[in-house]
């Protein structure tokens, strides 16, 4: 790693590796199925933003440690901090703090989409929720055949607001994006494929990762100022219809997200249950 990466090396949510053009940064956990809880937040931006700047870097592979590439967010990591916003009967002070917060997981996202040298995803086993936020922000997605997506915030009372409703209508069209989105259901990497959600399935983890690594490894071979250009002329048509996008969303659930739905999804996700929502 050059000196801007060197920051890099103490992580605790994600590791950073460099082969040649390359870096390679796996999700890490510590979680179970590499959740996403306060470290990876603060992390991610750290990472894409050291690898935007590293002029050794022209290609970025992301994957996951062990079999999954995330559950999601890290629901018990993060909620404590919200506990006053999340009462239902929160002022402007909780409201404005959580508002602030959800901008700054918004801002670790967009770090991925931000970053200059094209990212390639390669997901394994599960992809739920915050994990579908971040495969969105990459430049490419690859999967394995036992592979599992699934925009799942509506089933926990929440509007999704890490931008898979911003970015996957360009990727996979407003119909399957809305589908997946008011649904909350499951679906495996065949259809992922179909849709359009990953470009290629491969038989299995090792094959799925070793393909993203080459294709990483042909986008670097190219020149990397021409790369950049052409991901940035790509990105210019969008960045202000996901910007608009991520701001009102984040309003919106500022306002709105504290309800009774909300709070028996907690409780039945705590209690190994079928949620029952009234609609409060």
């Amino acid at each position: 790693m050059t000196d801007t990466a060197e920051n890099l090396l103490d992580l605790v949510s994600l590791k950073v590796e460099r082969t040649g053009d390359v870096a390679e940064v796996t999700l890490l956990g510590p979680s179970k199925g590499n959740a996403m809880g306060p470290d990876f937040w603060r992390e991610l931006p750290l990472v894409f933003r050291a690898l935007d700047a590293d002029p050794q870097v022209r290609a970025v592979v992301l994957t996951g440690s062990g079999q999954h590439f995330s559950y999601g967010l890290d629901l018990p990591a993060m909620m404590p901090g919200w506990a006053e916003y999340l009462t239902g009967e929160a002022l402007a002070g909780p409201r404005t703090a959580f508002l602030k917060e959800v901008r700054e997981l918004q801002d670790a996202v967009s770090s991925v989409a931000a970053c200059r040298k094209p990212v390639i995803a390669a997901v394994s086993g599960w992809c739920i929720g915050g994990g579908v936020d971040v495969i969105s922000a990459a430049d490419i997605r690859l999967a394995s055949a036992e592979a599992k997506f699934s925009v799942r915030e509506v089933k926990v009372a929440i509007v999704a607001d890490l931008g898979s409703l911003q970015r996957l209508s360009g990727i996979i069209g407003e119909g399957h994006l809305r589908e997946l989105a008011l649904t909350g259901r499951d679906i495996d990497a065949a259809r992922a494929e179909r849709i359009g959600l990953v470009n290629d399935v491969y038989p299995d983890q090792a094959a799925a990762l070793t393909a993203a690594r080459e294709l990483a490894a042909e986008i670097a071979a190219n020149p990397p100022l021409v790369v950049q250009g052409v991901k940035d002329v790509l990105s210019v048509n969008t960045e202000r219809q996901i910007a608009d996008g991520l701001r009102y969303v984040s309003s919106w659930n500022a306002a709105f997200l504290p309800s009774k739905d909300l709070a028996e999804a907690v409780q039945a996700f705590m209690e190994r249950r079928k949620p029952n929502f009234k609609g409060e």
